[in-house]
């Protein structure tokens, strides 16, 4: 039987293996970055406006530590000795995996903005919205994990899960756009929260980014 090739010994030199065990720092802040958001989330549907807006500040303080695990990480790509393929595809992995903690802090920021008290549907979909993106973040984080222990056929696994949350959060996101659309919101809510929307599936949408990206490497060091 043909012996599994360990993901490093595809990944091969060792600036490579330097990114990826920085990549598994790096998703810990970016989980850092939306359990914080989720924080922020539940405070504001308690109408605790003290600890929202101590939440939202945390989370802008994990964005900026993620952006500078990502600077690292692109400057050890730019020094390094990668061949141009092996650069490229891992350089579009860095920046899809700090654009979660940027989107992420969109997000907060967006919620920051809203003052007014929305209706409990409204409330109930971002919360669910908020759940979906901490189970994607979750999973990544743990395929990331298992990528590095060469648990491949696991790594792949909680990357098709990935996918399917992502299909969850694009019907939620349909489902909040409904349920703003019949609230009787002011118009500086209405755009916030419809803004607030789009941030949630995207958050989602970059987190199924990494998984492919993910899937990719698996494959190709069996």
């Amino acid at each position: 039987m043909r012996e599994t090739r360990n993901i490093l010994g595809w990944l091969g030199m060792a600036e490579e293996q330097s990114i990826l065990l920085d990549s598994k720092k790096h998703v810990e802040e970016t989980y850092k970055t939306v359990a914080y958001f989720s924080a922020a989330v539940k405070a504001f549907i308690q109408n605790d406006v003290q600890a929202k807006e101590q939440a939202i500040e945390n989370v802008r303080q994990s964005e900026h530590q993620a952006d500078i695990l990502r600077s690292k990480m692109i400057n050890e790509l730019s020094e390094g000795m990668l061949l141009p393929p092996d650069r490229e595809d891992l350089m579009h992995f860095v920046k899809t995996l700090d654009k979660i903690a940027d989107w992420t802090n969109g997000a907060a920021r967006l919620l920051g903005f809203i003052e007014n008290k929305l209706p409990e549907n409204v409330l109930k979909d971002i919360s669910l919205g908020t759940d979906l993106i901490v189970n994607s973040i979750s999973k990544l984080q743990e395929a990331i994990v298992a990528l590095t222990k060469n648990e491949l056929k696991n790594a792949i696994a909680l990357s098709g899960q990935i996918d399917l949350l992502e299909h969850e959060a694009d019907d939620q996101k349909k489902s909040m756009i409904g349920s703003i659309i019949h609230a009787k919101l002011d118009s500086v809510s209405l755009l916030l929260t419809y803004q607030l929307a789009e941030y949630l599936e995207g958050v989602t949408d970059k987190i199924e980014d990494c998984a492919d990206f993910i899937k990719v490497l698996a494959i190709k060091s069996k």
